[in-house]
């Protein structure tokens, strides 16, 4: 499974998920630009030291990571794009995750453009209160790769550490 961060907006979120995704054996794929320096020392301490055992990939824009996502399969995208989204038509409660899967979250200020929604194989959507807007990217990425992990049963495969 992996976690794919479309044009990342604030560095500390984007630390904190570089962090979740090593704690969760997540690989990251940045599609880029970002709206900071990569290494952005809030970034960093986000991250802390967590982010040099995470496997990162950077791509330059959105047309480079789904030529990569294709390129990885000989021409056919391994696994399916599964986008976090408010405008999403399904409880990620409800959706079946696999282990192929790659969950995207779109950029803190704007989300993702309707070209990239319109490629997702699946829009999840986190069910909160009436009236309220979204959640912080990084806790929906949190929240949303706990259930997949627990679906799939891998954080119960690893050695068990709370902090």
């Amino acid at each position: 499974m992996r976690l794919a961060l479309y044009q990342p907006d604030i560095p500390q979120n984007a630390g904190a998920m570089l962090r979740l995704a090593a704690c969760l054996g997540l690989g990251v794929d940045l599609i880029l630009p970002a709206g900071f320096v990569l290494d952005d020392a809030r970034m960093r301490r986000a991250g802390m030291d967590y982010i040099d055992h995470v496997a990162i990939a950077r791509h330059t824009s959105w047309d480079a990571y789904r030529e990569a996502r294709r390129y990885a399969k000989g021409g056919q995208a391994e696994g399916r794009l599964v986008l976090l989204t408010t405008q999403g038509d399904l409880a990620y409660t409800d959706f079946v995750f696999g282990p192929e899967d790659t969950l995207l979250v779109g950029r803190e200020s704007g989300g993702v453009p309707l070209e990239v929604h319109d490629a997702a194989d699946a829009r999840l959507i986190i069910p909160m209160q009436a009236g309220l807007r979204s959640l912080n990217v990084a806790m929906a990425a949190a929240i949303v790769a706990g259930e997949a992990m627990r679906q799939l049963k891998i954080a119960g495969k690893q050695e068990r550490r709370a902090s």
